[in-house]
């Protein structure tokens, strides 16, 4: 099998729990943290309703990633998207490279490998919420489909921890090793 590569379109970090966040030229990944002055930044899951939950549970959301071709696929649907405005921090090139479809299809435990030496292991997908619709109306609705099986598919992108820290910035190249098998799907964390 060709080895999977992208892109780094953008990075965006925002320091307070709000929908979207804001652009910048680069991001820290900090291992076992996620991304250095970001919301969800901590060992701990920081997402405030998981948190009210259970504080104490693992943050397997360190880290929010899409492919750009999301953004595509939504304008085809009168939503204007730009990166970012869905509360990710690494956008992905989508061609070449990975469309959003490859992107939610990977194996939980795929690693990506960036240039500046930083390792983003994906836990799961990430689960749409209410804010969406907050953000566009009927952005949430657009976010979910199914398969030809009639299985739910959620859009929104993957979640991921921090294996490695390194700095990461649009441009910087991606190698993608998938775990060794057998693959198993990721489910919404």
């Amino acid at each position: 099998m060709e080895p999977l590569h992208t892109t780094v379109l953008a990075v965006h970090r925002d320091a307070e729990h709000q929908f979207s966040k804001e652009t910048v030229p680069s991001i820290v990944l900090e291992a076992g943290l996620g991304v250095a002055g970001d919301a969800h930044h901590g060992r701990t899951v920081q997402h405030r309703s998981r948190a009210k939950a259970d504080p104490d549970q693992p943050n397997l959301r360190q880290v929010h990633l899409i492919a750009a071709s999301l953004l595509d696929h939504l304008l085809k649907q009168d939503f204007v998207v730009a990166a970012g405005e869905l509360g990710e921090n690494i956008t992905l090139q989508s061609a070449p490279g990975l469309s959003w479809r490859d992107l939610i299809a990977l194996p939980r435990g795929t690693q990506l490998h960036f240039t500046q030496g930083a390792v983003v292991e994906l836990t799961g997908l990430r689960n749409p919420c209410i804010q969406m619709d907050r953000f566009q109306r009927g952005l949430m609705a657009a976010m979910l489909d199914k398969d030809a099986s009639g299985n739910l598919v959620r859009k929104t992108g993957v979640m991921g921890i921090v294996l490695a820290g390194g700095t990461v910035a649009g441009g910087d190249a991606v190698q993608v090793r998938l775990p060794a098998l057998p693959h198993q799907a990721m489910e919404c964390v």
